[in-house]
């Protein structure tokens, strides 16, 4: 494999520090979280004050991407620093097989090789093992096969079954005398659903879909039978994975630094908050587990502050992709929403081509080193990879999508990128710093869901300074820079 060694950044005075004492990072990926979902971007109907500390101490992006506008493209293209959709990938079943190869760099293996140590808790979603899993042994491949040395994950996402965490590869809490199964194509013999025993559905029941194994009172998607002893409970989830989180904190060996990919479940469907945070909104559980959620950002800040570590800690906060209300389940998300603005002011939102798809919540975070700015660089999550490459003085292997943009990540500069690829559902859209070109695309302009999916009819360009929410083409009067978006789409298409 080539690999293409990166120059220094003398010119950044942070590096002078991290050359005596390497930052720890810290990422953290919120599961479907819209621009205006935090109170740091003007929203004044919920208050997120441990993610906007972050946001009001770091870099404050307001044109920062995800790679896709679902969750797994999305975090393919974060950990891999390769656009989704050139490795065709979709959303994926709880039983899928791991989509990242062993042998493929990524951004933890990156790290590891670096001498830190690594780890990844929480939301998952990228497939595991080879297919055909036996979930009562250890899982192989898993995130500890692609540079991360501890994890304790949720294969897939809180609606799909398996509802288990998997430590290491194996399912934790498990008795060997109550095995689990696992199915997505039918059920198994005289278990119980959502559809055949709906009085089993005591804490949400179905809008569409999500009608299969009820666990905990909630109808999932998928079929599993066995693994009591194992299963997870929703209203603990938050707790139990912070806790792991500052339990890998804790327990890290003095002097060495690390790298933790935390995925928050919030606000995925379905959304069940701890008893403490239910009615601490007046929008009802998608409200409330934002805000569990943002306790949780609190609780990892107190314990690296605790521990001495916050000034040698970056931390990134963002979402792998824009907000949803309905998405499965009868929450009363849409009609509690009242007058918070979950897109930011953007139009569209998950599943979508518009801009509320893929422009996310994006903070860099660095008490001591980083200066409060607010920057309107185009940056992309995918970016990550390469800009701590950079840091790092490590080689980076040729064919990725990734670009260095390290002095704007850690504020010492506003240039982005010139432009990047946006996807959604397998459908592709061009952005610049100011602009979005929508190819045209026939099918349902809505998902089932209610966002709206793309444009239909043609071509579109629209001016995002001035247009938000994407209501004027302006194709017939910017021809030249249409055709120039035109080509960089397709030259990248046939890369």
């Amino acid at each position: 494999m080539k690999y293409t060694i990166l120059p220094l950044l003398a010119s950044l005075p942070t590096l002078s520090a991290w050359s005596q004492q390497r930052p720890n990072v810290l990422l953290i990926v919120a599961d479907d979280l819209g621009y205006g979902d935090v109170s740091a971007y003007g929203s004044t109907t919920i208050s997120t004050p441990n993610i906007d500390r972050l946001a009001h101490g770091g870099v404050c992006f307001t044109n920062g991407h995800a790679a896709s506008a679902t969750s797994t493209p999305s975090r393919y293209g974060l950990l891999t620093g390769i656009y989704p959709w050139r490795r065709k990938t979709n959303i994926l079943p709880g039983d899928a097989p791991l989509i990242i190869g062993e042998e493929q760099f990524t951004l933890a293996r990156l790290f590891q090789n670096a001498g830190y140590r690594t780890g990844a808790i929480g939301k998952w979603h990228l497939g595991i093992g080879r297919g055909k899993i036996d979930w009562n042994h250890t899982i192989k491949p898993g995130p500890n096969e692609i540079g991360f040395d501890y994890s304790c994950i949720l294969p897939a996402t809180v609606d799909r079954v398996p509802c288990v965490y998997v430590e290491n590869g194996n399912v934790v809490g498990l008795d060997p005398d109550d095995p689990i199964e696992v199915n997505y194509k039918k059920n198994f013999e005289g278990q119980p659903t959502g559809a055949t025993h709906p009085e089993l559905m005591t804490k949400v029941t179905p809008s569409h879909g999500h009608n299969n194994t009820v666990i905990n009172g909630i109808p999932r998607i998928g079929f599993m039978r066995g693994g009591k002893s194992a299963l997870w409970n929703d209203e603990e989830m938050a707790g139990y994975l912070v806790g792991k989180v500052t339990d890998f904190i804790e327990q890290q060996p003095q002097g060495q630094p690390f790298f933790l990919y935390y995925g928050l479940h919030e606000p995925h469907v379905p959304r069940i908050p701890n008893a403490k945070f239910v009615g601490s909104t007046s929008m009802g559980s998608r409200g409330d587990v934002i805000v569990e959620a943002d306790w949780c950002v609190g609780e990892v800040i107190h314990k690296l502050e605790e521990k001495g570590l916050l000034e040698n800690t970056i931390v990134i906060f963002t979402s792998d992709n824009g907000p949803v209300l309905d998405d499965g389940y009868k929450d009363q998300a849409a009609e509690l929403v009242g007058d918070h603005d979950m897109n930011g002011g953007y139009r569209g939102g998950k599943y979508s081509l518009y801009e509320a798809g893929t422009r996310v919540p994006f903070f860099v975070y660095w008490q001591g080193h980083i200066r409060p700015v607010v920057s309107d660089a185009l940056v992309a999550q995918q970016d990550l990879l390469a800009s701590f490459a950079h840091m790092l003085h490590h080689p980076l292997p040729e064919g990725l999508d990734s670009e260095d943009h390290l002095s704007t990540f850690l504020g010492k500069s506003k240039k982005g990128r010139k432009g990047m690829v946006v996807e959604a559902v397998g459908r592709l859209a061009y952005r610049t710093r100011d602009y979005a070109l929508l190819p045209a695309y026939k099918g349902a302009k809505r998902s089932i869901t209610g966002n709206e999916m793309g444009i239909v009819d043609t071509l579109s360009l629209f001016d995002l300074r001035s247009d938000k929410m994407q209501e004027t083409n302006i194709i017939h009067s910017k021809r030249k820079l249409a055709r120039q978006m035109q080509d960089a789409l397709e030259k990248e298409q046939t890369k």
